[in-house]
Formats: C-alpha cells, sequence, structure tokens
C-alpha cells in the first residue's frame, strides 16, 4: 500500500514559508495603497516596456508612411514628408511615457527605501541580540571556569555594544576623503 504525502496543514511552518509570506504581505501591502493615477501609471509604463508596444508602433508608422507616401497613399496626403504631424505625436508621446516612467520608478524608489529601512531596523535587532549572546556566552564560560582561547580578545571587543551612530559618522568620514582624493 502506497504511503500517501503528509498534507501541507499538518506539518508545521518553516521559517522559510513564513518569511516568504510575510514579504508576500508587505508587496501586496504596497501595491494596494498605489492610488489609481498609480495603477494608471504602472500599467503605462509597463507596456510601454513591451515587446508588444514596440510591434504596435512599428505597425503604425509603417501605415503611416504608407498612407502618406507609399503605393497606397492618398490623393491629398494628410502628413507629406518629412512627417511634421508625426514627428510632433511622437515627442508628445515621449514626454508623456516618460512622465510615467518617472513616476512608476519614483515609486519604486520609495519602496526601496522602505525595504533599507526595515532590514536597517532588522540588522540593528539582530546586531544587539548577537551582542547580548556573546556576554551571555562569556559569562558563562567564566562561571565554567573555561580557558580563554586564542581568539578572546576579539570575542571580548565583539561583545561590546556597538555605537552605531559613531560607526556611521566615522564610514561618512571615510567615504568624504575617498571621494575628495578622487
Amino acid at each position: 500500500m502506497k504511503k500517501s504525502a503528509p498534507s501541507p496543514k499538518s506539518e508545521p511552518v518553516s521559517a522559510v514559508t513564513e518569511n516568504i509570506e510575510m514579504v508576500t504581505r508587505l508587496e501586496q501591502r504596497f501595491l494596494n495603497t498605489r492610488t489609481q493615477g498609480d495603477r494608471i501609471a504602472d500599467a503605462i509604463a509597463a507596456f510601454s516596456g513591451s515587446i508588444r508596444f514596440v510591434l504596435l508602433h512599428v505597425a503604425g508608422f509603417a501605415l503611416w508612411v504608407f498612407l502618406n507616401t507609399g503605393p497606397g497613399s492618398l490623393a491629398h496626403p494628410f502628413d507629406p514628408y518629412p512627417y511634421v504631424m508625426l514627428g510632433l505625436i511622437v515627442s508628445c508621446e515621449a514626454v508623456l511615457l516618460a512622465t510615467f516612467v518617472l513616476m512608476k520608478q519614483n515609486r519604486e524608489a520609495r519602496r526601496g527605501e522602505m525595504r533599507d529601512h526595515l532590514n536597517l531596523q532588522i540588522d540593528m535587532l539582530a546586531e544587539k541580540e548577537i551582542t547580548k549572546i556573546l556576554q551571555m556566552q562569556i559569562a558563562l564560560a567564566e562561571h565554567l571556569g573555561v580557558r580563554r582561547g586564542k581568539g578572546h580578545s576579539e570575542i571580548q571587543e565583539l561583545s561590546k555594544d556597538t555605537a552605531l551612530e559613531s560607526l556611521a559618522a566615522e564610514l561618512q568620514d571615510k567615504i568624504t576623503e575617498q571621494s575628495e582624493e578622487a
């Protein structure tokens, strides 16, 4: 008799699954907070970056030229060569498309900044937790009379609380120095 695989509900949820679900919820929340205008701009920006958009424009340009100068040209072309009206339409479209793309990029930049802030918070919390764990291990080792090993001084240094603001200021100073030297 064949054994059936356990149902997903009976297995405990793994940390990876929880993290994936949390990221999915955060992304969905970001998408749901967009305004109607943002959604329209995103759709236009997405379409303008597709092969369908390119093919549609190639076909449109070919039809324009065909109707104005080709064998199918009209008796009185509406936009004779050098296609000034077509140039005006394409220029206006380019301005609008660039605006939609910039709107989407700005929104994506804000999303990235939110992720960066979240990562910074998590990193700072993890640094504090690891420091406390090292401090507890040192205290436990001393209590048990465990000999100090080779890397004891490094562990002692790492177990000190990190002054994040001074670390950030030092990093900024180094970056400034390097950019001035370049």
